[in-house]
């Protein structure tokens, strides 16, 4: 199974792709997780986003098909992937497509999470990362035992720089002027399957896997 989650940031693109993981046995390939990694080490790549990355800005287009062509090189994408934060503009699709003709691995289905922009919000808002594990909590429907320390590991939580509430209003506005076209253009591949992001999240993860069984079958 080879797909493209898309949706605001907050949709829960990065819940829905861990219950796709253990569904399908295939990797979640996060571009957002693959910059925000390369700003913590201090990397070449990561100095050039970190800036981009702080404002909701979208990193340019050659570097960051250069990131998923070296991931989707790696074995563990042989039976499939998971790619989520990519593409986020029409001319990264296209990318994305030509590259994937070339590997010999279109896409099955593009799956969309639809949420509201103030869901959105009140989401990212009050989230909280753990440093080590990268565990997410909110504090208000899901905090962590103790205030600031992850329950899994002891570790500090973080509060993203790009999820206080100007950068996310930023994020959302980029969101709707440049992915959006995003989605149309899979629409008209007939690639797209659009899905309700609000509720419990167990019930959201089945209606994916319910529509993908078909495409599978």
């Amino acid at each position: 199974m080879r797909l493209v989650l898309i949706g605001p940031p907050g949709a829960g693109k990065g819940t829905q792709a861990a219950h796709l993981v253990e569904h399908y046995g295939i990797p979640h390939v996060s571009t957002g997780e693959m910059l925000r990694r390369e700003v913590r080490n201090g990397s070449v790549i990561g100095n050039q986003v970190k800036d981009c990355l702080a404002a909701g800005n979208l990193v340019p287009d050659s570097l960051m098909l250069s990131m998923v062509e070296a991931r989707l090189a790696l074995p563990d994408t042989a039976n499939g992937f998971i790619l989520d934060g990519f593409p986020r503009s029409p001319a990264q699709a296209t990318l994305l497509e030509k590259l994937l003709v070339q590997l010999g691995r279109p896409l099955h289905a593009v799956v969309q999470l639809v949420c509201p922009d103030e869901e959105i919000v009140t989401r990212l808002a009050y989230r909280r990362i753990c440093s080590q594990c990268e565990t997410p909590y909110h504090l208000l429907f899901n905090p962590p035992a103790v205030a600031g320390i992850c329950d899994k590991d002891g570790a500090p939580l973080y509060h993203r720089s790009d999820d206080h509430e100007d950068a996310i209003r930023n994020r959302l506005m980029i969101y709707h002027r440049q992915t959006e076209p995003v989605v149309d253009h899979f629409r008209r591949t007939g690639l797209l399957r659009e899905i309700n992001a609000l509720g419990d999240v167990n019930i959201v993860s089945q209606t994916i896997q319910s529509i993908l069984g078909v495409i599978a079958a």
